[in-house]
C-alpha cells in the first residue's frame, strides 16, 4: 500500500514524522535531551555547591602539581576533542566521507584518553582513603560528591564514544548521514561545556591554600 492510500493518522513503516517545527525531529530531540541533562547537572552542582558551604571542614585535597596539572591537561584534550568533532561535521557536510571518519575517530580517540586519564585520578584518590564517606581530610561527603559529580560526567563522556563511534560505522556503511554526525556532535559539545563547570567548582576551589 502506497503512503497516499495509507489511513488518515497512519504512517508507513520506516517513515519518520516530519517535525512541527523549524529543525529535524532527530535533532529537536537532541536539544530536548541536552536540556534536560543541563538541568540535572545544575541540580547536581548546585547540591554540591550547598553542601560544600555547609561543611565547615570540607577537604581541599588538590595540589597544583600533579593534581591540578592532569586536570588542565583533561580539559585541554576535551577541548581538543570538541574543535575535532566541529571538523568532522564540517568534513560530513561537504561530502568528505574520508575526513569526517578520520576527525570523528580523533575525537573518539581523546574522549578515551579523557577517560583513562579520569579513572586514573580516582584511583590515585582512593590509594589515598577516599571513599564515598570516609576521607583522610575532613567532611565524609566529600567523597560521595566528587565520585557523583566526575562519574556522572565520565560516563557521558564513555557513552559519546561508544555513540560516536556506532555512528561513524554507520556513516561509512552508508547508513547514517551528514545530519547524524552533526546531532551527535551537539551531545559531545554538550559534554565539554558541562566539564567548563566542573573544573572550577570540583577541582580549583579545592586546591590546597
Amino acid at each position: 500500500m502506497s503512503e497516499a492510500n495509507l489511513p488518515l493518522g497512519a504512517h508507513a513503516p520506516g517513515i519518520l514524522e516530519a517535525s512541527p517545527f523549524a529543525i529535524p525531529s532527530k535533532k529537536l530531540v537532541m536539544w530536548l535531551f541536552i536540556i534536560s541533562d543541563a538541568v540535572t547537572f545544575a541540580a547536581i552542582l548546585f547540591a554540591y555547591g550547598y553542601i560544600k558551604n555547609a561543611s565547615p571542614n570540607w577537604p581541599e585535597p588538590f595540589k597544583f602539581s600533579p593534581s591540578i596539572l592532569n586536570v588542565m591537561l583533561m580539559t585541554f584534550i576535551l577541548v581538543s576533542s570538541s574543535l575535532t568533532m566541529l571538523i568532522a561535521t564540517r568534513a560530513a557536510k561537504a561530502a568528505d566521507k574520508a575526513g569526517a571518519l578520520r576527525w570523528t575517530f580523533i575525537t573518539v580517540a581523546g574522549g578515551i584518553l579523557f577517560a583513562l586519564l579520569h579513572i586514573r585520578e580516582w584511583f590515585a584518590l582512593i590509594g589515598e582513603g577516599v571513599r564515598l564517606f570516609q576521607n583522610p581530610w575532613g567532611s565524609p561527603l566529600f567523597g560521595a560528591t566528587f565520585f557523583a559529580i566526575t562519574g556522572l560526567h565520565l560516563t557521558h563522556v564513555i557513552g559519546g564514544v561508544i555513540a560516536l563511534t556506532v555512528v561513524a560505522f554507520g556513516y561509512k556503511r552508508g547508513r547514517y548521514k551528514a545530519d547524524d554526525i552533526e546531532i551527535w556532535s551537539l551531545y559531545w559539545h554538550f559534554v565539554d561545556l558541562v566539564w567548563m563547570f566542573v573544573v572550577p567548582m570540583v577541582y580549583l576551589l579545592n586546591v590546597a591554600r
